[in-house]
């Protein structure tokens, strides 16, 4: 008669195999130890492989054009993304002066900056932004998305935006991406 296996799994990582006689009793009369390796893939710079998208903001709404290109940038979106690395991809975005806001925020919401001296801030409506700097209304949404300091400043400069569906990087053969 064959004896049943029970699996331990200590937190230690190791597995034990463990064999208990056939009866009922929980004593252990023979044990033996099988220890299984994991391995966990950490991405480096030097194994990097980066592609090209453009993402047309025709018609998408800024946020969820937003979530999808910082997704992007970040690597998130690869099996081998690793938080402190910077391995995500490039990411063009063309007709940026064609987003829509959803909602009154084309004049609720508001973008600020401060010059540093007293007196300095700016302010200005999205209805503003969207007609005089519609790059930066796009760069803002996504840069907002990605994390602070210069691993996020890293992930940053991948990005293109571009006013209108001109744009300088044919050579880099970039993959068009549907946002629905």
């Amino acid at each position: 008669m064959t004896k049943p296996y029970i699996l331990h799994i200590i937190l230690t990582g190791t597995f034990y195999l463990s064999a208990l006689p056939s009866c009922g009793k929980a004593k252990v009369t023979k044990t033996s130890e099988r220890k299984i390796d994991m391995k966990t893939f950490m991405q480096t710079k030097e194994n990097i492989e980066r592609k090209w998208y453009i993402i047309d903001a025709e018609g998408q709404t800024l946020g969820r054009l937003a979530t999808k290109a910082a997704t992007i940038l970040r690597g998130k979106h690869k099996k081998t993304y690793t938080p402190h690395v910077d391995c995500g991809d490039y990411v063009i975005i063309i007709n940026a002066s064609k987003v829509k806001l959803t909602g009154k925020k084309l004049d609720d919401k508001m973008y600020y900056n401060h010059s540093g001296y007293p007196g300095g801030l700016r302010e200005r409506n999205a209805r503003t932004m969207i007609e005089k700097y519609p790059e930066e209304m796009v760069e803002r949404a996504i840069k907002g998305m990605l994390p602070n300091g210069p691993l996020g400043d890293k992930m940053g400069k991948k990005l293109f935006v571009y006013r209108d569906a001109n744009h300088k990087h044919e050579a880099q053969k970039p993959i068009a991406l549907n946002i629905d």
